[in-house]
């Protein structure tokens, strides 16, 4: 059955609090309220029935019967997934539209981070395949949906933050050091040992940025360039 989004309201303003929202792959939303959101997918056991059909759909000859209905049977699943993905994004937008006057989200580039990892014959590119799935969990995870529906319920409250040093900002003190970030999920400032969701620590510092308080590196030099959170996106961000 197909997803059909219901009209609602725009819910009026939250508490006059302010939220930072850090998108990713791994996690969702992470919040700087400390809630990590995720998209709900398929379940274990459809993961494994949809294994199954793309090994029936590379066995099955091409324009048989059988091959039409392995499609068939894998086109309902994704549909099923695309309608959960859809209805989180409903309920996440309008919860945080209700709940928060301020939503300070990082202004990514998404059609240009999600552009063909191929290149082309002139100039092709490099890890085509990390860069392919990256694309996937970007687009799985509705990060521009999810945006654009917060704008739709709560306009003129959205801040569009730039990225940059985010992840690399220790929100406690303030500096910025690389090796902070040591590993997916957890940020150690290695001058305070402030401990923290690394995520989670990257949506304090986007939200501070929308209150007025500017990310900065400070103790240090900035570096140019947008900066990961996630190890994989320096394939999106940086590579070729």
């Amino acid at each position: 059955m197909a997803f059909a989004i219901v009209p609602q309201p725009i819910p009026a303003p939250g508490t006059g609090a302010a939220v930072g929202v850090d998108r990713g792959v791994t996690v969702s939303a992470a919040l700087s309220t400390g809630e990590l959101l995720s998209v709900p997918g398929l379940s274990q056991a459809e993961e494994k029935r949809l294994l199954r059909l793309r090994r029936r759909l590379a066995r099955a000859q091409r324009g048989s019967k059988r091959r039409a209905t392995v499609k068939v049977a894998i086109a309902r699943l994704r549909a099923r997934e695309g309608d959960r993905r859809k209805d989180w994004v409903e309920k996440t937008s309008t919860d945080l539209a209700r709940r928060f006057d301020v939503i300070a989200v990082e202004d990514l580039k998404i059609s240009n981070m999600t552009r063909s990892a191929k290149g082309t014959v002139e100039a092709p590119g490099t890890n085509v395949r990390q860069k392919a799935g990256l694309n996937r969990g970007i687009l799985a995870n509705g990060w521009g949906r999810l945006v654009a529906r917060v704008q739709d319920k709560a306009p003129d409250r959205v801040r569009m933050i730039d990225p940059r040093y985010t992840s690399q900002t220790c929100n406690a003190c303030g500096h910025m050091a690389r090796e902070s970030r040591e590993s997916q999920a957890l940020f150690l400032w290695v001058a305070c040992r402030h401990r923290d969701h690394a995520d989670v620590n990257a949506a304090k510092n986007v939200r501070d940025t929308a209150v007025g308080h500017a990310v900065a590196a400070r103790g240090g030099l900035l570096l140019g360039g947008p900066v990961n959170r996630e190890p994989q996106r320096d394939l999106l961000l940086h590579g070729g």
